[in-house]
């Protein structure tokens, strides 16, 4: 090995001068002057090894000092005569290669702290006086923490108390609950790390979680001999256990095995789903669903085919925010029927703000929302306030925000689309939290049930900052200038396919036409384009197999391998030079509807079904990370 040459920074310091350096001692103290000198001759080191000199105890000199400890653990005071330390100072010389000469080193010597300046020795604070004292100690009963002195406890440090996971405050002046380490999804809160401990622990921001809340919505009367249920799907290599409750009172049970879907019926809940108004606040309206194991949870309302059906993704609990944008659908005067809006809470007391698209709309006063659909409500934990627009009402722009997390739906009881064309269905879909919103979204009309040609949608992209900029590719003929949060271009029915980006985050949705517009079988459905962004590699899914088919469309970057069911995808077709290709892949109603989707690059998919006068629609899945307005 080359010899490695060991310099200081300054020359001065070659030249064996002595320069005065002033430093705290242990016991607070001040030393006048030191000196610290290097040799004029060269010592020859390791070059991994780490030259330093700490400070003594109770001395401010040591003439054994300048000893190097070599990676291999052997040391060497070759060519150092002496090296003087001060109590409170350190000096460390770091040698490593360099590529236009000899090894250089960096010496740091730390000064006296500044006036007031809190330093912690154990659990004592000591205040600086900036001339390498302290003007003051003061033992703490509890920590010591830097820069803040005495706290309750230090900064960012965990706790369990029973089975609640708690941090310390930035403040340091106390405590509060981080997690629930809740043992229904098994979990156990480690007292050594102050951390929950289980399969359901750190999960990440996606679709995958553990502690679920399907929410029953608007829909029409008469048709609840079709059951509400919950599509579960395992997405772990072990069985995940299952529990539902509503507030206080069990509901159902299951065990899902590794890597599989199970559907749960659940009770009709006749406050949300009945009638055509007011808006409502339910007490323990939603369902809690809860798992062992990590697994995804799709909501059919109802679960059979028929001709008012739609579905939704459900977001679990640890991705839900504060802050929303609602996409709905206007009021239907035909029969009356409304559009909506579903706020569920996952916490006691929280504060939930309403603030109508546009100052106001036409909505049904009630649960504490007036009849321009702005409001402010308190909700507990499984509650659900339902906002229902009125006559000329449209929810679409509402913006929801919390104190605490909360879930949000958007949807229609049963409505045509367009307004005037044959036949009306439900809509319903789950909201992403703005902070999971994007920019840029690729938008593509579903197939048709015999897979020969595309089903028509009308698309509405909604803002969620004013002076928001749309730019289309290829150009889509609507306004690209959104000047308000909330405000929305809608483009009409359309079986374009292009990809809309926008200087703020926006959020799109589509809306499958009814049957006799001259679009093959089916009528209104409603989904959520997934961000680009949030696109993933791998989904499970569950595709109700009664309908008459059932499809997953695969929004790809062009020349990505992907695999639906084991069963590689062929039959993709480009988008433009967007760089995206879609594939309509129909599905195997054989399966017992369970579904999988992998690829070698990152996809984005929906699912759905159609039949005559009916259909179902939404996102198979997505990432939820947290993306920068």
């Amino acid at each position: 090995m080359a010899d490695v040459m060991v310099w200081t920074t300054r020359s001065l310091l070659t030249l064996g001068v002595a320069l005065p350096l002033a430093a705290c001692s242990d016991d607070g103290g001040r030393l006048d002057s030191a000196s610290a000198t290097l040799p004029t001759t060269n010592a020859t080191v390791n070059p991994s090894t780490t030259v330093s000199t700490d400070t003594p105890t109770g001395s401010g000199t040591s003439t054994d000092a300048g000893t190097a400890s070599d990676s291999d653990g052997s040391s060497t005071t070759d060519g150092v005569d002496s090296i003087t330390t001060l109590p409170t100072s350190t000096t460390s010389t770091t040698v490593g290669p360099t590529t236009d000469g000899p090894d250089t080193t960096s010496t740091t010597v730390e000064g006296p702290c500044p006036e007031d300046q809190i330093e912690c020795d154990g659990t004592t604070a000591k205040v600086c006086d900036g001339m390498g004292g302290f003007k003051s100690e003061t033992p703490c009963a509890m920590a010591c923490a830097e820069p803040l002195g005495c706290v309750t406890c230090v900064p960012g440090s965990t706790q369990c108390v029973g089975q609640v996971s708690q941090v310390c405050k930035q403040d340091g002046s106390g405590w509060e609950d981080q997690n629930d380490c809740d043992p229904v999804q098994g979990l156990a809160c480690d007292p050594g790390t102050g951390q929950c401990l289980g399969a359901c622990a750190d999960l990440g921001l996606s679709y995958i979680g553990c502690d679920y809340y399907p929410t029953v919505l608007q829909q029409l009367d008469g048709f609840q001999a079709n059951p509400y249920a919950v599509a579960v799907a395992n997405t772990s290599a072990s069985p995940a256990n299952i529990t539902v409750t509503r507030g206080a009172n069990p509901v159902a049970m299951a065990t899902v095995p590794a890597n599989s879907v199970q559907v749960m019926e659940l009770p009709w809940v006749a406050e949300l789903y009945s009638g055509t108004g007011p808006s409502v606040l339910v007490t323990d309206g939603a369902y809690r669903l809860r798992s062992t194991q990590p697994v995804t949870v799709y909501q059919f309302n109802p679960l059979n085919a028929d001709v008012t059906n739609d579905a939704s993704l459900l977001l679990p609990v640890n991705t839900w925010t504060g802050n929303y944008l609602v996409a709905s659908w206007p009021f239907w005067n035909g029969f009356g029927y409304a559009g909506f809006y579903a706020v569920t809470a996952r916490h006691d007391n929280t504060t939930v703000t309403l603030k109508a698209p546009k100052g106001g709309t036409p909505t049904q006063a009630g649960g504490g929302v007036d009849g321009q659909g702005n409001g402010v409500v308190v909700l507990n934990e499984g509650d659900v306030i339902q906002v229902l627009s009125a006559t000329n009402g449209d929810e679409t722009g509402a913006i929801v925000t919390a104190d605490k997390p909360v879930q949000v739906f958007g949807g229609h009881e049963c409505t045509q689309v367009p307004i005037g064309i044959t036949a009306c269905d439900h809509l319903e879909e789950s909201m992403f939290p703005i902070e999971a919103l994007a920019k840029e979204y690729i938008v593509v009309p579903p197939s048709q049930v015999n897979g020969n040609a595309e089903k028509a949608v009308i698309v509405r992209i909604v803002a969620s900052e004013a002076n928001t900029t749309l730019t289309f590719d290829p150009d889509q003929p609507v306004n690209k200038v959104l000047a308000n949060a909330g405000d929305f271009v809608e483009i009409p029915t359309t079986v374009a396919k292009f990809v809309v980006t926008a200087d703020k985050k926006i959020l799109v949705a589509e809306y499958m036409v009814g049957q006799d517009a001259g679009y093959g079988t089916s009528d209104p459905a409603m989904l959520l384009a997934v961000p680009t962004a949030q696109f993933r590699s791998n989904y499970l899914m569950y595709a109700q197999p009664g309908w008459s088919a059932n499809f997953v469309d695969i929004l790809a970057p062009t020349g990505a391998s992907v695999q639906v069911d084991g069963a590689a995808v062929g039959n993709f077709s480009a988008i433009g030079a967007t760089g995206f290709s879609l594939a309509h892949v129909p599905l195997n109603n054989g399966t017992g509807g369970t579904h999988s989707v992998s690829a070698d690059q990152k996809v984005g998919i929906s699912v759905y079904g159609v039949l005559n006068y009916g259909s179902y629609w939404y996102p198979g899945g997505l990432d939820l990370d947290v993306i920068p307005q």
